[in-house]
């Protein structure tokens, strides 16, 4: 288990590395010139020479690559004499709107992110999972038609409509919620709750419906297996049939795509966060685009691809969890 542990995690950090690198091209060869992002249109050429220096520009792009990941593990120092400016560990830069540490921003939005993906993946794995076993339990019947029909329209919605017509109902018609707002867990959970509550709902109707088309066919898959059969052959009871031998193999696709959907929603959910006008990592990126801040656009981006490779790898050891076999040929 250590062994196979170990080729995850260095195969994760190879790859974050090589996004990095990606990341870091693009944003810092690009054709517009990063030093006169940071000062603005009204600038002097003598003070984009300035922000060169002060950056790092001026140097071979190897090592201001090479100076961005070392800053990223032990922090870095932008400038020299008086001029010099300290960015801890993990640097990740400076906003080039605001001038604030990236991974200040990051971290003072995360917690409105993890906040709508937490919840809303326990909704939708609840919700999602258990409609599709009960249909593929009773495949043809009331049901399961009613439960996948219902399960398209959840697909078939865009997420902002959703939104849209939650707000009206919920806090104009009914007035049965606030809008939502960001609101500490600590601070106010009666409040935290209840201005999460639409969002949960509004995402969780999206990947609901996946979840219960993806659970319904891979169970209905597994219960015509030969060893499903060699169990209802022994007599054991059909509760006993589905639960100790027909879920485990049915939960491996779905822990493979619960694993990436709940490390991008970490990594800021965009349109969720929009709509409801919540201050989270998604609506950083949005405004930072919007803004072609390149360094807010780099650190979330690298931000989420960590979040998307950490729950791969958490996949991985589940997989171990669930298929000895997987374990078994890693070591």
């Amino acid at each position: 288990m250590i062994v196979y542990l170990l080729k995850r995690l260095g195969a994760a950090a190879a790859i974050l590395l090589v996004i990095c690198a990606l990341t870091f091209t693009i944003f810092y060869i690009a054709p517009d010139d990063p030093a006169q992002k940071a000062c603005g249109k009204a600038c002097t050429p003598e003070r984009i020479e300035q922000i060169r220096d002060q950056l790092g520009l001026d140097t071979p792009i190897p090592e201001q690559f090479a100076s961005y990941v070392r800053g990223i593990f032990a922090g870095r120092t932008y400038g020299t004499g008086s001029t010099a400016v300290e960015c801890p560990f993990p640097c990740l830069g400076f906003s080039f709107q605001t001038n604030v540490p990236v991974q200040e921003l990051l971290v003072s939005r995360l917690p409105v992110s993890a906040s709508i993906a937490v919840g809303a993946a326990v909704l939708w794995l609840l919700v999602g999972v258990g409609a599709g076993v009960l249909a593929a339990l009773r495949k043809g019947s009331w049901w399961d038609r009613t439960a996948m029909g219902a399960a398209l329209g959840g697909i078939s919605l865009p997420i902002y409509l959703t939104a849209l017509v939650l707000q009206y109902l919920l806090v104009v018609v009914f007035e049965v919620l606030p809008y939502p707002r960001a609101v500490g867990l600590l601070e106010d959970p009666a409040g935290w709750f209840a201005s999460m509550l639409m969002p949960w709902i509004a995402l969780a109707a999206l990947y609901a419906g996946m979840y219960a088309r993806l659970t319904r066919t891979e169970l209905i898959g597994v219960l015509s297996q030969n060893f499903v059969r060699t169990a209802r052959a022994k007599g054991l009871p059909e509760r006993t049939v589905v639960r100790r031998h027909a879920l485990r193999p049915t939960l491996t696709p779905i822990v493979t795509v619960f694993g990436m959907d709940l490390g991008a929603l970490l990594g800021g959910a965009l349109i969720t966060e929009s709509v409801f006008g919540l201050p989270g990592v998604g609506k950083l990126a949005a405004d930072a685009i919007n803004s072609s801040d390149q360094p807010v656009i780099l650190g979330v981006t690298l931000f989420a691809a960590a979040f998307i490779v950490f729950a791969n790898v958490v996949v991985d050891l589940l997989y171990a969890v669930l298929d000895p076999r997987i374990r078994l040929g890693a070591s």
